[in-house]
């Protein structure tokens, strides 16, 4: 499989882009987070969107 033509999404915490991965290929549309680290962050960006 060429890498250059996977689907890709941007990290709703750290705003970069991540690709599909094969352990995703059964949920990808539930996938929201690049990482686990993002994924325990997520309440760190809640609170700066209520900050304003």
């Amino acid at each position: 499989m060429n890498k250059t033509h996977l689907p890709s999404k941007i990290c709703p915490v750290c705003q970069r882009p991540f690709s599909w991965r094969k352990k995703w290929q059964k949920d990808w549309e539930n996938v929201k987070y690049c990482s686990k680290r993002c994924a325990g962050n997520r309440t760190t960006l809640n609170k700066k969107k209520s900050a304003f």
